[in-house]
């Protein structure tokens, strides 16, 4: 069975529908965000980043990062999770740096670890027709809510 061996909470700006998750070392991110970000895709893998697009234009999303030694267990939609998808990301520092379209580099880091290079990934979310509405009209703080699950690709 598998087990949680980190979690972080951060809080992400999230700004033109989007943000992603980028590897700390530059070199190895061919194409830097926001590059290539698809607005419409919940979740697009890229060499050394995922790309996340958002339901609110502007906002501030709630995001819990999650590091176990193997898979978790898997929770969709009937679990109380609006979108749910998987991918893979390369990451040599071991540090994710958090994006935004237009502000770019956040000062929060997912802290994924050195003993891996290679990661599963598994991105849940919720609250996005919230945000949708409650971003037309002001800044919302916290409504959208992301579940991101990293473990070994070797696990």
């Amino acid at each position: 069975m598998a087990r949680m061996v980190s979690r972080q909470d951060l809080d992400v700006e999230v700004d033109f529908y989007g943000w992603c998750l980028q590897d700390v070392d530059d070199s190895m991110v061919p194409v830097s965000f926001p590059e290539g970000f698809e607005p419409g895709a919940f979740l697009t893998g890229h060499e050394g980043r995922l790309d996340f697009a958002s339901a609110g234009h502007t906002h501030t999303a709630a995001l819990a990062a999650e590091v176990w030694d193997g898979a978790p267990a898997a929770a969709g939609r009937g679990d109380g999770w609006d979108e749910v998808a998987e991918s893979r990301i390369s990451c040599s520092s071991g540090q994710l740096a958090v994006w935004a379209v237009a502000a770019g580099p956040m000062p929060a880091y997912v802290q994924l670890s050195d003993h891996s290079a290679g990661w599963r990934v598994r991105a849940h979310c919720r609250g996005r027709e919230a945000v949708r509405e409650l971003a037309r009209e002001g800044v919302p703080e916290g409504v959208e809510r992301y579940l991101v699950q990293f473990w070994p690709d070797d696990a």
